[in-house]
């Protein structure tokens, strides 16, 4: 009887599905205290089930996260207003924290849309190489970046070189996002720029500060996401302005 007392006390209807959320939510003292101890009101294991929930959340998001953008660009034939240097600038963020990230051997939950980013970003400047009528040049860029991805990644890359490349992350997020205001600003509209990949962008890099300082304790990185959550709300918000003057604009019509 005592034996059988112990099995209950040790056991959970959760039980099933411990290993998954072991695996992807939580540490197991987590779960025990959750699923055994019955206290769902523990906040470190709440911040690390939020950290983990929202991570999970942001890499699948990612997937689809610049397909608006990119349908945009093939549904028009044209990549009017979108500033394929900004692209580049985005690019080598993306790069520069992803590296970073797989050196440090950070979870994948920590920073797994960076891989889908990447292969959308380089798809939209392909894309605005493309329809600018130069698609050599986009065959060549997508080239180009693969074979550096590769080194990078490398055993030949030092951890010094990578860690500068994550450092220099923020001018390039900064200059990037600039370069893309800027042209908006020119331009008098955002062109196909897709208010939804916008969004969701900045929404991503918002949630990203808090898993970051969570899951990695990386300042760097959270500052990363601190500055692009600043330079993605600009242009959100001038997405936002255009979108309100164009709908005044028609009222008054």
């Amino acid at each position: 009887m005592a034996e059988k007392a112990v099995l209950d006390q040790g056991s959970s209807f959760m039980d099933p599905f411990k290993g998954f959320l072991i695996a992807y939510l939580m540490p197991e003292s987590c779960y025990d205290e959750f699923f055994l101890n019955l206290n769902f009101l523990d906040v470190p294991c709440l911040k690390i089930l939020l950290s983990k929930g929202l991570g999970i959340g942001i890499i699948l998001g990612s997937v689809m996260v610049k397909m608006p953008q990119i349908l945009k660009l093939m549904g028009a034939k044209s990549a009017e207003g979108l500033s394929f240097k900004s692209v580049l600038m985005e690019l080598l963020a993306i790069t520069g924290t992803m590296a970073y990230s797989i050196a440090n051997k950070f979870p994948f939950s920590a920073w797994g849309e960076a891989l889908f980013l990447m292969m959308q970003t380089v798809t939209i400047g392909f894309l605005i190489q493309h329809y600018g009528g130069r698609t050599s040049r986009g065959l060549l860029f997508v080239v180009v970046y693969f074979c550096l991805l590769i080194l990078l990644l490398s055993p030949v890359t030092s951890m010094s070189v990578v860690t500068t490349m994550q450092a220099s992350n923020m001018p390039a997020i900064i200059i990037g996002r600039l370069i893309q205001a800027v042209t908006n600003f020119q331009n008098g509209h955002t062109g196909q720029l897709s208010a939804v990949s916008v969004f969701l962008l900045f929404a991503g890099s918002l949630a990203r500060i808090f898993t970051s300082l969570q899951e990695t304790g990386d300042s760097l990185m959270a500052l990363t996401y601190v500055i692009s959550s600043a330079c993605n709300g600009i242009i959100a918000l001038q997405h936002y302005y255009r979108h309100s003057s164009s709908l005044g604009l028609k009222n008054k019509l």
